[in-house]
């Protein structure tokens, strides 16, 4: 189980190693994203993590439109990476 605080930096230094671990929501815009997500870090007060990407959309987020955080944890992606 990765805590929050490990959540965060990677977040902050774009971690690959943590797409598919978890996805991170920003309650302001009403989005989640994967930790690699190029789009600008948002506050960490406005932060929220999820395990799946469907916990947070059950929570009402929807997905980001620039990582693509579904594909992010689909076996496809998984498969292509290993691939590489």
């Amino acid at each position: 189980m990765i805590d929050d605080e490990r959540r965060w930096r990677a977040v902050c230094e774009r971690d690959a190693r943590f797409d598919g671990m978890f996805v991170y929501a920003v309650r302001s815009t009403g989005i989640y994203c994967r930790p690699t997500c190029p789009a600008r870090r948002p506050r960490r007060d406005r932060v929220r993590f999820y395990r799946l990407p469907e916990a947070a959309e059950r929570a009402g987020y929807r997905p980001c439109r620039r990582c693509h955080p579904r594909e992010a944890n689909s076996p496809d992606s998984v498969t292509g990476r290993i691939r590489a």
